[in-house]
């Protein structure tokens, strides 16, 4: 292989990484575009449509907390009964 297609091979690889970070990134900067409108949307709720929203998230985690305890006392009982 001559240094001259080296280079050519070298400057195209690093056009197609470059093409494909930029995409990355667009995607990334839409996103903590949507995550602030959200944020600031959230802000401007009322206080009882607040209450409720953290309401619903506290009911949601309790929920999943409760899931993953289940899961743990069914490794729990079968780590015993392999005993």
């Amino acid at each position: 292989m001559g240094i001259k297609k080296f280079f050519k091979n070298a400057f195209a690889d690093m056009k197609q990484g470059a093409k494909a970070q930029h995409e990355v990134d667009k995607a990334n900067f839409a996103a903590a575009k949507a995550e602030s409108k959200a944020q600031w949307e959230e802000a401007k709720m009322s206080p009882k449509a607040r209450q409720a929203k953290m309401q619903e998230e506290r009911e949601k985690q309790i929920a999943e907390a409760n899931e993953r305890k289940a899961a743990a006392d069914e490794r729990i009982k079968k780590a015993q009964e392999s005993k």
